[in-house]
Formats: C-alpha cells, sequence, structure tokens
C-alpha cells in the first residue's frame, strides 16, 4: 500500500513539473494559430446569385385577325434580317385588297360621270333662249289685247251710231244687225286676246325659271362632286390601309439572331396581336443579379464582376456592371426573411461570352453566381479576418502576438472581405496576430504560436 502511495506521489510530481516546464518554462505558453500582417492586394466585393437574360427580346404578332399559315421554325432556329418567319394567309388578304380597289374604281367612275356637264349646259342655252322666245311672245301678246281692243271700241262706237239711225229709218235692220254682230265679235276676240296674253304671262314666268333651275341642278351635281370625293378619299385610305395590312401578313425577322420560343404551329384563325415567335439575339446576352439594397449602396455603375458557378466552369468570367434599377423590391428568401433587392445588369466581356456560347453552351435563365467587386487595393497591409474582433466600444481589436505574449491592440480597418481586412493603423508588416482567439484567451496571456494551416 505504500509502494503505490510513493508511485502515485512521483506521477503527480513529474506532472506538475511538465506544466511548469509547458507554462513557465523557455517554450512555455497557450497553443495558437497565429498569421503575419503582409502586403497583399484586397478588394472589397458583393457575391450574390444571377441569371442570364436578353435586354430585349423581339415578339412577332399577328398584325391583324385572320388565319395563320404553319410556322415551321422550332426554338433555337437562326433567324436573319428579313427572313420570312410567318405569313397569314396570302388570298385572304388579297380578296380584300381587290374588294377595296374595285370600290375606289366605282367612286372614280361616279365621280367622272358627274363632272360630265354637257347635257345641262346644252340645256341651260336653251332654256335661256327659250325665256327669250317667251318674251317676245308676250309682247305679241300684248299688242294682239290692244288691236283687239281698238277694234272693240270701234265696234261699240259703230253700233252706238247705227241703232239711233236704224229706229229713224235712216238704216236698214241688216246694216244695225251687222253693227250689233261685229260689236259682239269684237268683244269675243278683245277677251280671248286678253286671256291669251294672261297665258302668255304665265307660261313666261314659269319659263324664267328654267335657266334657275339648270343652273340650281348643275350646283347640285358640284356638291354631289364634293360628296364623291370624300368618299373616294375614304376608299383610298381604306385601299391604303388594306395594302399595308398585306404587307405586314408577311413577317419578317428584325434581327439576326435565334427563334427563342414559339407559340404558334398549326394553321388556324387568330385574333390580332396574338404571339407567334419571340426572338432574340443572344450575342446580346447578360447577367441580372439582385443583390441587397443595403450592399447595393457600394456598387457602381463600371464595376468589375467576375462570373462563376458550375454553368460557367474555369477559368471565371469578366463583366462589368452597366446598370443598377432605381427602386427597389421585396423579396422572400428561402428562410422566409423579407429582404429589400435591387436589380444590378451585368455586362459580359465579349469574348467570354462567345466562349461561354460556344463552349459551355450557356443560353437564357441560366443560373450563375457575381462577383461585383466594389473597392480595390493593389497593394495593402492585411490579415486574415478570423483575427478581428470587437472592443468594448466596438473597436476593431486583434490579439497581436509580442514577446511571446498576446496583447490585444486597436487598429483601424479599410477595405475588407469574407477572408482579408486591410489594417490602415495599428500593426507593422510581419506583425503576428492570433487567429481565431478562443474566449479564454486573455490580455498578456503568453502563447505558443503555430504556423496557420
Amino acid at each position: 500500500m505504500k509502494r503505490t502511495t510513493r508511485i502515485l506521489l512521483l506521477i503527480v510530481v513529474v506532472a506538475v513539473v511538465a506544466a511548469g516546464w509547458i507554462f513557465l518554462g523557455r517554450g512555455s505558453g497557450m497553443p495558437i494559430v497565429a498569421a503575419a500582417a503582409k502586403q497583399s492586394p484586397i478588394d472589397e466585393f458583393i457575391i450574390e446569385r444571377g441569371k442570364t437574360r436578353l435586354p430585349r427580346t423581339y415578339l412577332i404578332t399577328m398584325p391583324l385577325a385572320g388565319r395563320i399559315e404553319p410556322i415551321t421554325l422550332e426554338e433555337g432556329a437562326p433567324v436573319k434580317t428579313g427572313q420570312v418567319v410567318a405569313r397569314m394567309v396570302p388570298l385572304d388578304l388579297e380578296l380584300d385588297v381587290a374588294e377595296a380597289e374595285a370600290a375606289v374604281g366605282r367612286l372614280e367612275k361616279a365621280i367622272a360621270e358627274n363632272d360630265a356637264k354637257n347635257v345641262e349646259e346644252t340645256a341651260l342655252a336653251q332654256a335661256k333662249k327659250f325665256v327669250v322666245s317667251m318674251s317676245d311672245t308676250v309682247k305679241a301678246a300684248y299688242e294682239r289685247v290692244l288691236s283687239g281692243q281698238a277694234e272693240y271700241d270701234y265696234a261699240e262706237k259703230n253700233f252706238g251710231r247705227v241703232a239711233p239711225l236704224a229706229a229713224k229709218g235712216v238704216k236698214t235692220q241688216d246694216e244695225l244687225d251687222q253693227a250689233e254682230l261685229l260689236k259682239i265679235q269684237s268683244a269675243a276676240q278683245y277677251r280671248q286676246d286678253q286671256l291669251v296674253h294672261s297665258a302668255m304671262l304665265a307660261m313666261e314666268a314659269a319659263t324664267s325659271l328654267m335657266p334657275t333651275m339648270i343652273q340650281q341642278y348643275i350646283g347640285n351635281k358640284s356638291l354631289s362632286s364634293a360628296v364623291l370625293e370624300k368618299q373616294l378619299a375614304e376608299a383610298a385610305a381604306r385601299l391604303r390601309r388594306i395594302t399595308e395590312n398585306q404587307r405586314r401578313g408577311t413577317m419578317t425577322s428584325p434581327i439576326d439572331g435565334v427563334v427563342l420560343e414559339r407559340f404558334v404551329t398549326n394553321e388556324q384563325y387568330l385574333a390580332a396581336g396574338t404571339r407567334l415567335l419571340e426572338l432574340g439575339n443572344l450575342d446580346d446576352m447578360e447577367v441580372e443579379a439582385e443583390i441587397l439594397t443595403v450592399d447595393a449602396v457600394d456598387a457602381h455603375v463600371g464595376d468589375p464582376v467576375e462570373i462563376f458557378g458550375p454553368a460557367v466552369g474555369n477559368p471565371p468570367a469578366q463583366g462589368t456592371v452597366t446598370r443598377i434599377y432605381p427602386a427597389g423590391f421585396t423579396k422572400i428568401s428561402s428562410l422566409g426573411v423579407e429582404q429589400q433587392r435591387v436589380k444590378v445588369i451585368i455586362a459580359l466581356d465579349a469574348a467570354d461570352r462567345r466562349r461561354l456560347l460556344d463552349q459551355r453552351h450557356l443560353e437564357l435563365g441560366y443560373r450563375v453566381h457575381v462577383k461585383i467587386i466594389t473597392r480595390q487595393k493593389d497593394q495593402a497591409l492585411v490579415i486574415p479576418r478570423t483575427a478581428l474582433l470587437r472592443g468594448d466600444q466596438s473597436q476593431w481589436q486583434v490579439f497581436a502576438v509580442r514577446d511571446g505574449r498576446a496583447k490585444i491592440a486597436d487598429v483601424r480597418i479599410g477595405l475588407i472581405n469574407d477572408q482579408w481586412a486591410e489594417v490602415t493603423n495599428g500593426l507593422a508588416e510581419g506583425d503576428l496576430v492570433v487567429l481565431a482567439p478562443e474566449s479564454t484567451l486573455a490580455d498578456t496571456t503568453r502563447v505558443a504560436p503555430e504556423p496557420q494551416p
């Protein structure tokens, strides 16, 4: 029993001596991993997911309601500027054009017929001559009335002379009867002349209206011509519209590109505006990323960008920020967190875009990752970011290894990313700093640095 106690006591002594040698001896101290501050390039960046897209696509739609011929182009098929990509049934459009042309021709003939006034002008000349003739006839009838009145006056006076003489026996009864007959005949002729004169006056009044009526008819024809001219203009405009529709019925590609999507295959009747094809130029492909608004304030148009990920392969592609949308939007993350994000458009380097299209077959809607470099320096004093910790006043601090001990040092940080931090004040090149210091590490603790793995 005593022997066992002595052995245990010897083991405890050896352990205490060993511990003292570790913590108090020449190589003693808490084991830590340290790294030296060094000169190195550094940049700040934003890493986010993105997707490929086109800045503009071109929709081929029905220009008007009608039947479309079958569309044979398939997705991915190349197209050239001016190439026919879809066509409406030509016969339907040709019939519409023929109908409109016939309407224009009919109105042109109607205007020509309405403008012909030879008959009316001849009738007007004849009417004017007839008016002059009627005026002369009225004058002759009036002179006949005057003549009849003179004959009646003479017969009446003659009867007045013969009647007393016949009563005295100077004139015979036969002479009296002749005088009376002459009076009656003269009176009847006078009344007849008056009636003829009155009739001639009425005919003259009616005849005098004939030139006016013909002139009014000619004037009405001029108004009809104006109406026909308007109808012709309307028909001509309809013809131009239908002719234009006939031209638009043959749809061509506005660009050199490919068919992105085909919406219609078979012949069918479609409404105006129905989508037929979507075209695009893959040489214009760019990347769209949705970054957090708190990060977007550091991004600027012209910032360099690295595009990487499985779809891109190695090496990463290069690009440039070309546009930052002015308005953000709310998006729910996969964890259900509400985030404010903003769209950023990135133009691919031309050589890299060509490589991705030819070698990686990268096309639209493919998922990539982007690294937007917001600030960078070619040379700076840097330390691993894991060496940083926050002090009581939220200032940046590190545990610097000096004289075998870990001492807390305040540092000023410049550029920082997820791996490195630029130190602008508080350290010198070659100074060792403790990486990922444990919570048990205290100021001035003796440490035994180990090389960074």
